[in-house]
């Protein structure tokens, strides 16, 4: 069997479960929506308007607590040993003591279900391009009720597991009240 670039090899991987899927028992955060209003008129509900609404609203910063800025959308590369990827996003960012990353995005809209294979393949890509920076793999999927669902992913001993998932609603300013924001602050102890 003959493989290269522009040829396709399938061969069978256990990388964990089919799909990764929204737990449905985690409280949506509000999020103060920062998508420009000709955006929201137009966006289709797919991949591309799961990535501008977290990019918009820098979700990708306030799930990970870094700075970050998008690099590059569907980077098309080549990977060692594992052929022609996609990834859909990668972001480039860093930590308030300096340190660099680099973000991997994988978004799914309608009723597309993300793959831990995705992952496996971002994370390959980023070790081989961007060896110097650290990789915090992020999968994204759109829920019921104008939901967002993040996911940090890792792999261990082979299988793609699930770091920590975070889920927002991007709602109008106003619909955040004291209480609600109050209950936040008290979350995380301040």
């Amino acid at each position: 069997m003959r493989e290269g670039r522009s040829l396709y090899r399938f061969r069978l991987v256990d990388v964990g479960g089919t799909t990764i899927k929204p737990r449905g028992d985690i409280a949506a955060t509000k999020i103060p929506d920062s998508t420009p209003e000709i955006i929201a008129a137009y966006a289709l509900g797919d991949e591309q308007a799961l990535l501008a609404k977290v990019r918009y609203n820098r979700l990708i910063d306030i799930f990970l607590g870094l700075t970050t800025y998008s690099l590059q959308n569907h980077l098309r590369t080549h990977v060692k040993g594992m052929g022609q990827i996609e990834i859909d996003e990668i972001y480039v960012g860093l930590n308030r003591n300096g340190a660099h990353y680099v973000i991997p995005v994988q978004a799914k809209g309608g009723s597309d279900k993300l793959s831990p294979v995705q992952t496996v393949q971002d994370i390959a890509c980023c070790k081989a391009k961007f060896p110097d920076l650290i990789c915090r793999p992020v999968s994204a999927q759109f829920m019921e009720d104008d939901v967002i669902a993040l996911f940090e992913m890792t792999i261990e001993a082979g299988r793609v597991l699930i770091v920590e998932e975070r889920h927002y609603r991007l709602v109008p300013g106003d619909q955040i009240d004291a209480d609600t924001k109050h209950r936040y602050a008290e979350r995380n102890g301040n």
